[in-house]
């Protein structure tokens, strides 16, 4: 339990540092693609370095869906979820402490990466629509992922496939939401930012949970598996 408790602090870090580090370190070079990309190759370094270990879950939402389909225990979902968390603002932690070293950053301007909708944010997309997207963007990719590790499937490639799959629901969504689909991504550069990501954060634990649990039920009643 440690070695999977620590697998999963260490991955949730590397993806927050690698996907919210992109959007405020570089965002203004690599734009929108780079910043999904970067999520995206994040999961597959976590998932080929760290999967052997823990399956490199780094998100309640997937862990959630993994107990509900049977892959897991309630009290290895319980581990999981608070080692994401713990790692997420861990690598929240890193971002701004690099962040904070360049002349001109502002936390409540510049911010960490943080998710949100409406008003001042990005497309400011309504309550509803980032609701919608979280639910169910978070149910493919939690079906991508129970999918892609089933048995049966090629496991070598299950890292990229789950990645790419990250990747593009980044490309579809981050002027909606700048995308969780993750609630632990989502509470780690909330919980420094304050003011309107913590407001706005609900929405982002509780949509992706129940788009990882509906994804976690279907595949657990066959109706996404192969056997």
């Amino acid at each position: 339990m440690t070695r999977t408790f620590l697998a999963e602090l260490l991955g949730t870090a590397i993806l927050v540092l690698f996907g919210c580090g992109a959007a405020v370190l570089m965002g203004e070079h690599i734009g929108m693609m780079g910043i999904a990309l970067a999520f995206g190759l994040a999961i597959v370094a976590a998932a080929y370095g760290l999967g052997p270990i823990s399956g490199a879950h780094l998100n309640p939402a997937v862990s959630l869906g993994a107990m509900l389909a049977g892959r897991i225990t309630a009290v290895t979902f319980v581990s999981y979820a608070i080692a994401q968390v713990i790692g997420a603002i861990l690598g929240a932690l890193v971002v701004y402490l690099i962040a904070s070293g360049k002349a001109g950053y502002d936390l409540g301007v510049n911010g960490l990466g943080q998710n949100g909708y409406g008003a001042g944010y990005l497309g400011e997309y309504s309550l509803v629509a980032a609701l919608i997207f979280e639910v169910v963007m978070t149910f493919i990719f939690v079906t991508v992922i129970l999918g892609a590790t089933q048995t049966g499937a090629p496991a070598a490639m299950a890292g990229l496939a789950i990645g790419l799959t990250l990747a593009a629901i980044h490309l579809v969504g981050i002027n909606v939401t700048g995308v969780s689909v993750n609630p632990a991504r989502s509470i780690g550069p909330a919980l420094f930012v304050g003011g309107k990501a913590l407001a706005d954060l609900w929405v982002f634990i509780v949509a992706p949970l129940v788009g990882g649990a509906a994804a976690g039920l279907v595949h657990k009643a066959g109706f996404a598996r192969a056997d």
